[in-house]
């Protein structure tokens, strides 16, 4: 969630931020004038509320035959203080509701998508074939290595099963990839996943992302997408040392997602499928 001070300083950087990620520069200037009317409301609440309390002191001071017509206009106060602290509340709310929607900012970085990458570097040639090579799905199916047609009888579209050497694949690249990390100096993490509403929030994976989770309502709990939401949620309300340099996690867990508005979209084989599991290195460390 975005610093409302580092907005208010900076709302050309914000701004910029948001056209290189392709979202609405404009949601900084509607972020900007919530605030300033969450900010007029707190001052109103706090005015009302001294206001009040003088009253209460003014009334306990009054000779008794002058009480009644006080506490009458101490009844008409009462009632403001309860309205302003209810303007407050939904000021604070509309100003929240914005913070979520706005993305981290980006700064240095090149604009992305189809259109404007930048190539760095090739390395290498890609492969010639002289035959028709096959898709993985086509490889898995004749190897044996994955049953796209049962996990559909079993989990509905885009579940799959990995079998025999197909699952011992999976496993030795999760290996590598764990052994790789903790080399690296990362800590191998196996995180829960199913995280409560909060955690999945703070994540910025709810808003205009929630179609794409999974929410179980009985009890109140989302399944992962990634292990990055158990590990960013790791050290919630703590205060991390960093002074010995960041600390490191990598965090090997299955994943859930509902891929909604991706139909027709890259999804042949066991790609943007509902259930995998995957590896993900994640750093707590200071902004340089």
């Amino acid at each position: 969630m975005i610093d409302l001070k580092f907005l208010r300083e900076n709302p050309d950087v914000v701004r910029a931020s948001q056209v290189n990620r392709g979202e609405d520069p404009q949601l900084v200037d509607r972020l900007i004038a919530a605030d300033e009317e969450r900010r007029a409301a707190i001052s109103a609440a706090d005015a009302l509320r001294g206001e009040q309390k003088a009253f209460g002191r003014k009334i306990g001071q009054a000779a008794p035959e002058d009480r009644p017509a006080l506490l009458e206009g101490s009844n008409e106060l009462k009632a403001k203080v309860k309205d302003a602290e209810e303007a407050q509340k939904a000021a604070e709310e509309q100003v929240h509701a914005l913070q979520m929607q706005l993305s981290n900012v980006v700064e240095g970085a090149p604009a992305g998508g189809e259109d404007d990458f930048i190539i760095l570097e090739h390395v290498g040639e890609p492969r010639q074939f002289d035959f028709e090579p096959k898709d993985h799905l086509e490889l898995g199916q004749s190897l044996g290595l994955i049953d796209m047609e049962r996990g559909t009888k079993v989990g509905g579209a885009r579940f799959y099963y990995l079998t025999g050497d197909g699952a011992f694949l999976q496993l030795g690249m999760m290996m590598l990839a764990a052994q790789k990390a903790r080399d690296a100096g990362f800590q191998l993490m196996i995180p829960p996943v199913l995280v409560r509403p909060e955690i999945m929030q703070g994540t910025g994976f709810l808003g205009e992302h929630a179609d794409e989770v999974y929410y179980l309502e009985r009890d109140d709990l989302y399944l992962v997408g990634t292990s990055e939401v158990a590990l960013a949620g790791y050290h919630k309300d703590e205060i991390i040392d960093l002074s010995k340099g960041p600390v490191k996690y990598t965090g090997w867990s299955s994943c859930f997602r509902r891929e909604a508005g991706s139909y027709g979209k890259d999804t042949r084989g066991i790609i943007r499928v509902h259930q995998f599991d995957k590896l993900e290195m994640f750093v707590y460390c200071k902004p340089e």
